[in-house]
C-alpha cells in the first residue's frame, strides 16, 4: 500500500461526521418536494366610523391542499402591521397583530380542525371538509386594527406578513442541522396608501 493511501484511509473517519451531514442535507432539500408558492391575493383596507378595517386572503397553492389531503397539519401566522409613510425617513411602524392558524386533517377519521388564536380568543372549528377548512384559515375579514382618532394625520398603508414553520425535525437531526431554515416561507404584501386627515376641533 503506498503512503498516500495509508493517509487518506486514516482521514476519512474524520470526514464522516461531515459526510453524514451533508447526505441529509441532500435528502432533505434535493429530494423533498418542491417549496410553497403560496400568495397574498388581497389586502384591502376601509374605513368606517372612524375605525380602520383589514381584509386579507392567503391563496393555497396546489402543494400545499395536496399536503392537507394527505393528512398533514400546517401552521401559519398572520402579521397585519399599521406602517406611517415618511418622505426622508424610514416608514414608522406604528401597532400591528397576530394571528395563528392551525390546520390539522384526517382522512382516516374524516376530521378536519382548524384553530385561530388571536390575542386571548381562541376558536376552534371542524368541517366536513378540507376544502371548507381551507377557505376559513386563508380568509380574514374585516379584522379591526386602530381607530384612526388616535392617529395623527399623514399617510399610511398595511403590512400584511404570513410566515409557515418548517416540517420539525427530529432533535439528533435537528442539532446537526442547524443551518437549515425554521421556516417554510415568509411573504409579504402591501396595501394602497390612506391618509388620515387632521383632526377637526369641535
Amino acid at each position: 500500500m503506498t503512503v498516500a493511501k495509508h493517509r487518506a484511509r486514516r482521514l476519512i473517519p474524520h470526514f464522516r461526521p461531515a459526510l453524514f451531514i451533508l447526505s441529509l442535507y441532500f435528502l432533505i432539500f434535493v429530494h423533498s418536494d418542491p417549496g410553497f408558492a403560496m400568495e397574498i391575493s388581497s389586502v384591502n383596507v376601509r374605513i368606517s366610523n372612524s375605525e380602520i378595517f383589514v381584509t386579507t386572503a392567503l391563496k393555497p397553492d396546489p402543494k400545499f391542499i395536496d399536503d392537507m389531503n394527505e393528512g398533514l397539519s400546517k401552521e401559519f401566522t398572520f402579521f397585519i402591521d399599521l406602517f406611517r409613510v415618511w418622505n426622508i425617513w424610514p416608514d414608522e411602524f406604528i401597532l400591528g397583530r397576530k394571528i395563528i392558524k392551525n390546520l390539522r386533517s384526517n382522512q382516516i377519521k374524516r376530521e378536519y380542525v382548524a384553530t385561530s388564536i388571536y390575542g386571548n380568543i381562541h376558536l376552534e372549528k371542524r368541517f366536513k371538509d378540507p376544502d371548507s377548512m381551507i377557505e376559513w384559515s386563508m380568509n380574514i375579514a374585516d379584522l379591526k386594527l386602530a381607530n384612526v382618532k388616535e392617529l395623527e394625520p399623514g399617510t399610511y398603508f398595511i403590512k400584511v406578513t404570513v410566515e409557515s414553520r418548517a416540517r420539525k425535525l427530529p432533535p439528533v437531526i435537528g442539532y446537526l442541522l442547524f443551518f437549515v431554515p425554521e421556516k417554510d416561507f415568509t411573504i409579504s404584501k402591501n396595501s394602497p396608501v390612506f391618509t388620515v386627515s387632521a383632526k377637526v376641533s369641535p
